[in-house]
């Protein structure tokens, strides 16, 4: 099928990884992409923040940048026009975004589906961590461009019902996890889990944020330090030289490795890596990329016990703490290092669950493509 794919990404970081690794499977599957998106992380590397625009972003008063936020939106419905008059596409597959109706707009002029990938409820997500000024401005487009797409794709059932409760039919939405690829998955599948390993290595890749409690983990490591324990920590964090300064003082700086913001292919290496693997938090409504890629490698996973969570692991799969409580955190890590031999029949099963749950990059591609069948499809005029 011919594809028209839409998103408004700068940056280059988690968000670019799914657009990368969804748009790498349609191209697998034979179907021809077109893009209208910024062309500002084509040459930046893993991490960059989407430079100009966070800057703008910074800068401004938080009404006047939403103002122009909706203001490029009519400039996008020109490039989706053009687009699609020289492309002939049979749908559009969009990234949500806030203050952009664009694609809703190109859609009913020119009667063509539109997929929708809804990743959060964005009005909710930037009132409450970056600000919003026109909340109620921004919410009458939210529900309008969720309401008005042919078909919607929730990552997350929870992040689903705030689409129900705006008015988004059910027949129009379709939850889907995100995932990993198929030939990483193979690759981890044929290995087997490793415990004669020297050491036991303790992973998280991502910002390191002061809540995810990893100044409790390194406390817990150095409890253990007569064990052979390695934590690994793939990321960048403004906490990093308070992390790096308490493993010195504790005397285990040599079994912590800060590796920084690294190449999306070595984050993989070191997942590869990871014995136990450390989810400290998440947002209610997210689809954690990088516990996909814990669970293809057959990591312990410590986990919030939350229902979204939930929808990804289970008791079988992971160790799940207590929701906002870093004593129970930290009692599931000791709990997996002190039971790490002990946890093979956990670890294989979270292994098989990402192809028995068809959390696959590839599966999602051909999911979405299914959508448009006849019988699927609703056009909205």
């Amino acid at each position: 099928m011919k594809i028209l794919y839409h998103h408004r990404i700068a940056s280059k970081d988690g968000q670019f990884v799914h657009v990368e690794e969804l748009t790498n499977a349609f191209i697998e599957q034979g179907h021809e992409l077109k893009f209208v998106a910024p062309s500002l992380n084509e040459n930046s590397d893993f991490g960059h923040d989407g430079g100009f625009v966070t800057k703008l972003k910074k800068q401004l008063p938080r009404a006047l940048y939403e103002l122009l936020e909706l203001s490029y939106s009519l400039w996008i419905f020109i490039k989706l026009v053009i687009a699609i008059k020289q492309f002939k596409p049979e749908f559009i597959y969009e990234r949500y975004n806030l203050y952009q109706p664009a694609g809703i707009w190109a859609s009913k002029l020119f009667n063509i589906p539109l997929i929708l990938e809804v990743n959060a409820p964005l009005v909710e997500e930037r009132s409450r961590y970056s600000g919003l000024s026109l909340v109620k401005f921004a919410k009458w487009i939210e529900n309008y461009t969720w309401k008005n797409a042919t078909h919607t794709l929730p990552v997350t059932n929870v992040l689903a019902e705030h689409l129900r409760i705006v008015g988004v039919k059910e027949s129009n939405i379709t939850v889907i996890h995100n995932g990993v690829n198929q030939p990483f998955i193979d690759d981890m599948l044929a290995k087997p889990i490793n415990n004669d390993k020297k050491e036991i290595v303790i992973g998280f890749t991502g910002f390191i944020h002061p809540w995810h409690g990893m100044d409790k983990a390194i406390d817990a490591i150095a409890k253990y330090k007569t064990l052979p324990l390695k934590l690994i920590c793939v990321g960048d964090g403004n906490i990093l030289p308070e992390l790096k300064a308490q493993a010195e003082a504790l005397g285990i700086s040599d079994k912590i490795e800060f590796a920084g913001l690294v190449t999306r292919d070595k984050v993989l290496d070191y997942v590869e890596q990871f014995d136990i693997a450390l989810q400290p938090d998440v947002t209610a409504y997210a689809s954690p990329l990088k516990m996909f890629e814990y669970m293809a490698v057959g990591s312990v996973i410590i986990a919030p016990d939350y229902p979204n969570i939930r929808e990804i692991l289970s008791d079988d799969t992971a160790l799940f703490f207590e929701k906002g409580n870093q004593a129970s955190f930290i009692e599931k890590l000791i709990y997996a290092i002190e039971h790490i031999n002990e946890l093979d029949l956990l670890r294989k099963a979270v292994k098989t669950s990402v192809v028995n749950k068809q959390f696959i990059w590839q599966e999602n591609a051909k999911l979405i493509v299914k959508l448009l069948e006849p019988e699927n499809i609703e056009i909205k005029r």
